[in-house]
């Protein structure tokens, strides 16, 4: 199948796929009672649905099963799925943060043993610890950035879609397939998660696996072995609207005396939307930037 045929479908599958199944998430997870309720810092005015991580990663899977073609890239979505099921299950129960800290090790681990982690020092050790460093830390930016309606979707489809150009100029088309897959997976849960109010969150289940995927899908990007600052830095551009919220979040925790792990009202788009009149206008000055 030619390329373009696949990018299209890439895009098209997963965002059909979401944009029918996630009313199916909602009406599950309403009659299960699998909501989040609007306690604490949050700011939904009633309890909504979760689940919209399920319909987003289905759509994903849809597509990169149909299109993205069989190939060590698969150990991608594998990972995914792992922080997929870690996810929701901490939506419905806690689950310990060493417990999510140690499965996203894992999934990094897997990542790096099938040789789509960083190699940027010429040594394991430190290359493993780089992609470490690198999943975990984006895979808790996005859900960091899962804090205000259709803010971390609007991110993930951004990154992927500059993933893909990437992937394209540099001659990885299955890994262009893949973020296009994405992109377009993240696109159809905004015509669910951005309506006024959000019918549905990604929760957990879905910021995580999401994160997964950008992290893994960057570091599958061929910009050459051992190619040092100049691959971190085309890496961190890609992912640089988590990785800057949450640095300005530690950044403003620290000073406050207040704990990471603590929830709040001080990112980047609670900073947007004090602002801007809608979640809606934020999501669009992100996409903006």
């Amino acid at each position: 199948m030619p390329i373009e045929a696949r990018l299209i479908g890439a895009f098209v599958v997963p965002l059909v796929t979401v944009l029918a199944v996630t009313p199916l998430a909602i009406r599950v997870a309403d009659r299960v009672g699998f909501h989040d309720k609007p306690v604490g810092y949050k700011g939904h005015a009633r309890p909504t649905p979760y689940l919209g991580g399920t319909a987003v990663l289905l759509g994903f899977l849809l597509g990169a099963l149909l299109l993205g073609g069989g190939s060590r890239l698969a150990l991608v979505p594998l990972g995914a799925l792992l922080r997929w099921a870690v996810g929701t299950a901490d939506d419905r129960v806690t689950v310990l943060p060493s417990v999510r800290v140690s499965v996203e090790l894992a999934a990094a681990a897997l990542l790096f043993a099938g040789g789509l982690g960083w190699s940027v020092f010429g040594s394991p050790i430190p290359d493993f610890l780089l992609t470490a460093l690198w999943v975990v830390g984006l895979v808790n930016a996005f859900n960091l950035m899962d804090n205000m309606d259709g803010a971390a979707s609007t991110i993930a489809a951004l990154s992927a879609a500059g993933t893909a150009a990437f992937a394209l100029v540099l001659g990885a088309p299955m890994v262009a397939v893949l973020a296009v897959a994405l992109a377009g997976a993240c696109l159809g849960f905004l015509r669910y998660n951005l309506a006024a109010p959000a019918r549905i969150f990604l929760g957990d289940g879905g910021s995580m696996p999401i994160g997964f995927l950008v992290a893994g899908l960057i570091m599958a990007l061929p910009l050459g072995e051992q190619a040092g600052a100049h691959r971190l830095v085309a890496a961190v551009l890609l992912a640089g609207l988590p990785i800057l919220d949450t640095t300005l979040v530690m950044i403003s925790r620290r000073r406050a005396g207040v704990s990471f792990l603590q929830g709040g009202r001080d990112h980047l788009t609670h900073r947007l939307r004090s602002r801007l009149p809608s979640a809606k206008a934020v999501a669009l000055v992100l996409a903006a930037g």
